[in-house]
């Protein structure tokens, strides 16, 4: 891949959101995952980017704190990427922010299996198994082998993918524009995002309903329910959860009244 010609701006601002994608974890939370640290790392570009438009800042730094759950390694990539896209749609306007949220929502899902499958169940394996052998004999190499192995490896392809992010997304806007795909890429982006965000429901939300009912033999409703469409009860309960935070309900009340709710149903035999 060949490089842009980066600006001293640029540099300085590639270091800063760096260090600040270390924060991966740091400000995880349970409603938005690693939407706060997205933030956190690109807000070097957006302040840099809108420094003379205080209410499209605001917004940009608030369209970006949504729902973001990914591999540490690639949160950099993705924000590499998306500094790209920022800084395209400021300074020409090719690229909307709808773009920009489909191709970041699209990339976190499958960008996250390929780096829980490589680190968690390769990188850490070997590196434990080195670790392990040394500590095992009183060495204490052992531990800092795995320390070395494991999170330097990380360290640094967090740095390479930031940069490779940032290159690819440049590259990859003037090659869409040039080739006139740019509709149909984000078309796809955005049809491959609402699949990623549906997936995600279907994985991540359960509703384990333990209610039966006497219709000759007893039948388990839930087995009922999901005969007529499997995760049903799942997706009813995001679209409830989503009107009521579109209502101004605070995430953190949602999440205690479903709280209480489980544990009364529970209670009662329901859940």
């Amino acid at each position: 891949m060949v490089k842009n010609h980066i600006t001293a701006t640029e540099k300085k601002i590639l270091n800063s959101m760096y260090w600040r994608s270390g924060s991966c974890f740091a400000t995880f939370n349970m409603v938005k995952m690693e939407g706060n640290a997205f933030t956190i790392t690109m807000a070097p570009t957006i302040n840099e980017i809108y420094k003379e438009d205080e209410e499209e800042r605001c917004r940009t730094l608030l369209r970006h704190n949504n729902f973001f759950n990914t591999h540490a390694v690639f949160l950099p990539f993705i924000a590499g990427l998306c500094f790209a896209m920022e800084k395209e749609r400021k300074e020409k306007g090719t690229v909307d922010a709808d773009t920009i949220e489909s191709i970041k929502v699209a990339l976190m899902g499958p960008a996250a299996g390929i780096g829980d499958a490589f680190f968690f169940n390769c990188v850490r394996v070997i590196a434990a198994g080195i670790g392990i052998g040394l500590a095992a004999q009183g060495n204490l190499l052992g531990s800092l082998i795995f320390a070395v192995i494991y999170g330097g490896s990380q360290m640094l392809l967090r740095w390479y993918f930031l940069h490779m992010g940032f290159h690819a997304g440049t590259d990859f806007i003037n090659s869409v524009f040039e080739t006139g795909l740019i509709k149909a890429v984000t078309k796809a982006a955005s049809i491959l995002g609402v699949g990623m965000v549906g997936a995600m429901v279907a994985q991540m939300v359960n509703v384990p309903l333990a209610w039966t009912i006497q219709v000759g033999e007893a039948s388990v409703v839930n087995d009922v329910i999901s005969s007529i469409m499997p995760g049903l009860l799942s997706i009813l309960l995001v679209f409830v959860l989503m009107r009521l935070i579109r209502k101004g309900k605070r995430p953190a009340m949602l999440i205690f009244g479903i709280m209480v709710l489980s544990l009364g149903l529970a209670f009662l035999g329901i859940f």
